[in-house]
């Protein structure tokens, strides 16, 4: 987890089925839904930043890739992560 920051009291609306499980994971996590909703997003975040660089060091593969073949490769995982398919 990231270092302490200072806290920055947020207000956002969850659909309700959210909103349930966030309570279930803290109440099975005996934690509270705040330190819940907070690790949810820090993951995220962390998630979305870990694909950038996925797709940034696919992006430098396939500059540097002299391979035809490789090239595909590179090519096809860059639209699966851009496009989804």
């Amino acid at each position: 987890m990231a270092t302490k920051d200072r806290a920055v009291r947020q207000s956002v609306t969850l659909p309700a089925r959210v909103a349930q499980r966030i309570r279930t994971l803290a109440r099975d996590g005996r934690t509270s839904a705040s330190r819940v909703l907070v690790d949810l997003v820090e993951a995220g975040l962390e998630a979305r930043e870990a694909e950038k660089r996925r797709f940034m060091d696919l992006a430098d593969r396939l500059a540097r890739s002299k391979d035809p073949a490789e090239q595909g490769r590179i090519k096809k995982e860059l639209a699966r992560l851009t496009f989804g398919e």
